[in-house]
């Protein structure tokens, strides 16, 4: 397959896009139960490997990813998934080339509002691209989206942190653990009528595990931040943080875990 996408990719940077965006529509698997991300990250990584060198074919192609989604193409279609290509895409290919990295922050924003899980699960795989080149830059970024972003937008951040090897970068999981701390608070702030929305679903529903992968690596500030919040008799937050306590992942911490479900009791 890898052969495959080579040459497609090779004849798209030339101009001729249509045999790649067959291909990527044909093999996405947008409407099974797991999309495609290994072939997404496939032509991500592809395409950063020349982006120096052929900046404005490369350019020239991730636009050409987002043409048909311009014109309306639904969710779980295969023109959504060649969308997710140009996100993912669009953040390996700044992780290389620091010139792109504005106005690819300035897709992201977009997107990372988008109604489309999967959309938003390609928009946290572009930032995740851009942590591990621009740590601290892409940090600031996120802090920023879930601080004055919809609901949708700080999703998109905090799902960014759900790759544990990057939590181990200092400056990764201060602004991690940050992002855990603001969504909460917007959670704990939402009026009653915004709590039934869909984008305010999604946020919940991200928080309901999410909170648990960053206490794994920080335990003592994790822990702490889910003692503070089980204090805020609120009860969105008190699902929030029994979802993460049933974690196997928190299993070890037995102390913890106990002493945070005793809050909630």
């Amino acid at each position: 397959m890898h052969d495959t996408l080579s040459s497609l990719v090779e004849r798209a940077l030339t101009g001729n896009q249509r045999p790649l965006e067959f291909y990527l529509r044909e093999n996405g698997r947008l409407s099974g139960a797991r999309v495609n991300l290994d072939l997404a990250n496939d032509v991500a990584y592809l395409l950063a490997a020349v982006v120096t060198q052929r900046s404005v074919s490369v350019r020239a192609l991730i636009n050409y990813f987002f043409t048909n989604e311009r014109k309306g193409g639904a969710s779980s279609t295969p023109v959504e998934f060649v969308t997710l290509c140009g996100i993912i895409a669009a953040g390996a290919c700044a992780s290389v080339e620091a010139s792109w990295r504005e106005d690819t922050f300035t897709l992201l924003y977009g997107y990372a509002d988008s109604s489309h899980l999967r959309i938003r699960g390609g928009v946290a795989s572009a930032y995740r691209h851009l942590l591990t080149a621009a740590p601290e830059e892409t940090g600031e970024r996120l802090i920023s989206l879930a601080r004055e972003g919809s609901y949708f937008q700080q999703c998109a951040a905090i799902v960014t942190m759900d790759e544990q090897h990057l939590l181990y970068i200092p400056t990764v999981l201060a602004t991690a653990l940050q992002l855990q701390r603001l969504a909460l608070e917007h959670v704990h702030a939402a009026p009653p009528p915004a709590r039934k929305r869909k984008d305010f679903y999604a946020l919940r529903q991200a928080l309901g595990y999410m909170l648990s992968v960053i206490t794994v690596v920080a335990p003592e500030e994790g822990f702490a931040l889910m003692r503070e919040s089980a204090t805020w008799n609120d009860p969105d937050i008190t699902w929030i943080l029994r979802e993460n306590l049933k974690k196997k992942r928190l299993a070890k911490f037995t102390e913890d875990t106990r002493t945070v479900a005793s809050l909630l009791a």
